[in-house]
């Protein structure tokens, strides 16, 4: 059997520092980085999504950021088709790929062979996105979840249409829940022979990173860029799909003070984090690395050793 490439991952929940780590090991391993990430991919929302910077990403080459129209549907397995061109690119230019990012979806649909061969369903996904933009449609919707795969529904929240609507189809396409489907996924073989290392904080410093990085984004012009979003809001339709548009947006309408979006946003942040802690862990890949009063190359460094070693 050929051996499969092999592939280093770093996960973890937002504002967990992952983008710096992967940068530093980018600049030791002579790597480029591979953005998994399911906002990112859009152009015009660099602040929102919390976009890296030039000055973050300190020379390293980095892809899959910016890449899609915020007006298309950008799917789990339109992302595995793309990032697998970038990482074959990068093993061209014998460098080494790096996946960096929190979207477990992306890095399971890169990684394992997803069931991603059954084709979505157009008709099923009309059908669903009708019954959301009823009066309460998004909670009917997730009601339609629960009923068929409550671990699911108990993950998601009732305002995350498109990942609930993907969950009822998985279930109408493959008569599996999105769970069963996954553990069923991951008895299978994947392409690549994986790395995973996973940033770990206790609870109360991950929070306030989370509340420092809204500060950021507020003081980098996060209130302009909503505006600017709103609008166009033809034009940048997956924008409400982000935290932190529709906190922001709320305020700008006039419905809630500022101070109260922000203290919304970074709610809403923090529960983000939980659910990516939940599905990093249920993860058995996952090498979970103490982050706590660690610069990011001492990180990098740890990283780097336990990848030499298992090498011999």
């Amino acid at each position: 059997m050929a051996q499969k490439p092999g592939l280093l991952i770093v996960a973890g929940p937002t504002a967990s520092g992952k983008t710096a780590c992967a940068v530093e090991l980018a600049l030791r391993l002579g790597g480029e980085v591979v953005s998994a990430d399911s906002m990112q991919v859009y152009r015009g929302m660099d602040i929102l999504t919390a976009m890296p910077t030039r000055e973050e990403m300190r020379g390293v080459r980095h892809h899959m950021l910016a890449v899609a129209d915020p007006r298309e549907k950008f799917s789990a397995a339109a992302y595995r088709e793309a990032a697998m061109k970038c990482i074959e690119g990068i093993r061209a230019r014998g460098g080494t790929p790096i996946l960096c990012g929190g979207t477990g979806l992306y890095i399971d649909a890169l990684t394992r062979p997803m069931g991603f061969g059954e084709r979505g369903s157009d008709e099923i996904r009309a059908e669903l996105a009708e019954i959301a933009q009823r009066p309460g449609g998004r909670e009917a919707l997730h009601a339609m979840l629960r009923a068929v795969d409550p671990e699911s529904a108990a993950r998601l929240h009732p305002n995350d249409v498109r990942r609930v609507a993907r969950a009822i189809e998985i279930h109408r396409l493959t008569g599996r829940t999105q769970t069963e489907q996954a553990l069923h996924d991951a008895r299978q073989e994947g392409p690549f022979d994986e790395r995973m290392f996973a940033l770990d904080w206790p609870r109360d410093e991950l929070y306030r990173r989370i509340d420092l990085r809204v500060e950021k984004m507020l003081g980098t012009g996060l209130v302009g860029e909503v505006r600017r979003l709103m609008a166009d809001e033809g034009h940048y339709s997956t924008a409400r799909q982000a935290i932190g548009y529709k906190e922001i947006a709320a305020a700008l309408r006039g419905e809630c003070a500022m101070e109260a979006a922000i203290m919304t946003l970074k709610q809403a942040t923090r529960n983000y984090a939980k659910r990516q802690l939940t599905w990093f862990r249920r993860d058995a890949r996952a090498r979970w690395i103490s982050a706590s009063g660690r610069s990011p190359s001492d990180i990098a460094c740890e990283i780097a050793a336990k990848i030499e070693g298992d090498a011999r």
